[in-house]
């Protein structure tokens, strides 16, 4: 049988004159704090991860979660690094984000928020109205990112988006436009894309945030061998090489190295 940890999250405030318990803590702070323990403790395969199981008790408000003791003792170590490094800026995006978004739930509520595992000497991190734990902007910069998957869904009510399916980034949402959606006469679901898409990157780790996509082209992708299409190119090519010689060429790239 897996072994099993806990994490607890322990929010500490006020509701109006009273002290914080489960009796008076609203639901959509509840939701919340769910919500983004998802992103904490499993930012990228949301797929395969195992079983977590929550309960709420007294003193002030404890959110008590359970999940296997693999992904506390790595929680555990995210907490350090945080603490640590006086950052998030090295948190994946998802699991960046998370932070962020508990540390503005403090400032809007004036609460603090009280984070540790069950491992022993585990190092508990704080999350209060004066702490600051937003990531630097600076190191997330635009860039263009080309994405091939099925697209699986188009539309939305405030924000028009695709929905792409792809095998190396996984479900990805990525916003459109009406007019975009408007012009497009063909059903586009189902079928297999090349998306040039617009977003942020983090200049350090190469990381790209999934949640500020927006389409720049939709391609048509149905990769397949075309041998006339090839030989066309390597026609046009052998004029461009005509006047090279292909052992000189080889020499010059290697420096004078013969292997």
């Amino acid at each position: 049988m897996e072994k099993i940890g806990d994490i607890e999250i322990r929010v500490v405030g006020k509701s109006g004159n009273q002290d914080l318990k489960p009796e008076n803590y609203d639901i959509k702070h509840i939701a919340a704090i769910l919500q983004n323990v998802d992103a904490l403790l499993y930012p990228t395969n949301k797929k395969d991860r195992p079983l977590i199981t929550y309960d709420i008790k007294e003193g002030s408000v404890r959110h008590l979660f359970k999940t296997t003791i693999q992904t506390v003792i790595g929680f555990s170590a995210i907490l350090t690094q945080i603490q640590a490094n006086e950052s998030i800026d090295f948190l994946e995006v998802k699991t960046a984000r998370a932070i962020e978004n508990i540390q503005n739930l403090s400032l809007q509520k004036d609460y603090e928020f009280q984070i540790k595992t069950s491992l022993k000497d585990s190092y508990e991190l704080t999350i209060n109205p004066s702490t600051k734990f937003f990531r630097t902007q600076n190191i997330w910069t635009d860039a263009e990112f080309y994405f091939y998957g099925i697209l699986k869904d188009a539309g939305g009510k405030n924000k028009i988006n695709i929905h792409l399916d792809t095998e190396d980034y996984g479900y990805l949402t990525i916003e459109t436009g009406e007019e975009f959606l408007k012009e497009k006469e063909e059903n586009l679901l189902f079928k297999r894309f090349g998306v040039r898409a617009k977003g942020k990157q983090n200049i350090e780790t190469g990381e790209i945030d999934t949640k500020s996509l927006s389409l720049l082209e939709l391609i048509d992708y149905q990769p397949k061998f075309d041998s006339d299409y090839l030989n066309s190119l390597i026609k046009k090519a052998k004029k461009s090489w005509s006047d090279i010689n292909p052992d000189e060429w080889l020499f010059n790239l290697r420096g004078g190295y013969e292997a």
